[in-house]
């Protein structure tokens, strides 16, 4: 595999495509019609940026040292040496500035304020596992997975099409941001070892290995259980199709609740994707069904 699509970890990529259309279905049930080219842009910034954060994780924790070759996580471009720390550096801006351009095409069509949440957006990219002090070394990580790839990119999507912030897709978000921890969850789960070994204290060292286990199964429940609010809140039993999706979980619960540390949870980060892509899917269908159907 070429290793910058390596290093773009498409197990990932779930998390970016999920929210916009999530996002975008909800804002269909407020605007007569939605702008297919404001769809196509949310999701070209919502993949470079998580493809930037991924970038920017291999470049940061491969110059640092974290990455060292007792992590069991798939190999990193950086610290396997398969790509320069500096050739990582620019792919890391080249991701950051495709976001940057299709989010100033955005801000043109949809309004500049957009302008400042994408630059917190790149901030908050960079100081994942960037900076003296990298967030994600302070257990912060999934707060800012939530606000950015559940909230601000679902919300977002759906602001971009209707020009204000409405209460469905911010509650739409919600269930996609769980999952979107869950994912980084099971990744640092896995890292557990190698991760206390250099003193990177992700969540999950916080926690311990039993509590993350524990947290990784309330994040995918808690995702299913959302679903029941948003149907409320679309006065339809359309949305509650995302139900279908939970079992197509149940693989990744069952690995992650047994499988030792280490390379085992690598099928449970593979399936929990696969979970997020599908209830993003299937909520977009519901809230698509429930503006088709009007109000019940």
């Amino acid at each position: 595999m070429n290793p910058y699509v390596e290093a773009a970890r498409p197990r990932t990529l779930p998390a970016a495509v999920a929210p916009v259309l999530v996002g975008s279905a909800a804002a269909a049930t407020s605007v007569p019609d939605l702008d297919l080219l404001r769809v196509a842009l949310a999701l070209v910034v919502a993949l470079a940026l998580q493809v930037a954060v991924n970038y920017a994780n291999d470049y940061f924790d491969g110059v640092k040292g974290v990455d060292t070759e007792a992590r069991t996580g798939p190999r990193r471009a950086v610290a396997s040496g398969l790509v320069t720390p500096t050739a990582m550096r620019t792919a890391t801006v080249v991701a950051l500035a495709v976001a940057g351009v299709a989010g100033l095409v955005l801000a043109w069509l949809a309004g500049w304020e957009l302008l400042l949440v994408g630059v917190v957006a790149m901030l908050a990219t960079l100081g994942y596992s960037g900076g003296r002090r990298p967030y994600a070394s302070r257990g912060l990580g999934e707060v800012s997975v939530f606000v950015f790839f559940g909230l601000v990119a679902t919300a977002g999507s759906a602001y971009v099409q209707d020009e204000r912030l409405t209460l469905l897709p911010v509650v739409a978000a919600v269930p996609i941001g769980l999952v979107a921890v869950a994912l980084l969850v099971v990744n640092n789960l896995r890292d557990i070892p190698s991760d206390r070994a250099v003193g990177k204290q992700t969540l999950a060292v916080r926690l311990g290995e039993d509590r993350t286990r524990l947290l990784f199964q309330a994040l995918v429940a808690g995702s299913a259980a959302w679903v029941l609010p948003i149907a409320l809140l679309a006065g339809s039993p359309w949305p509650l199709i995302g139900l279908l999706a939970l079992p197509f979980a149940w693989p990744a619960m069952k690995v992650v609740r047994t499988a030792p540390l280490g390379r085992p949870l690598i099928a449970a980060l593979e399936v929990t994707g696969r979970y997020h892509l599908l209830l993003g899917v299937l909520l977009a269908v519901g809230l698509t069904g429930a503006d088709l159907a009007g109000p019940s």
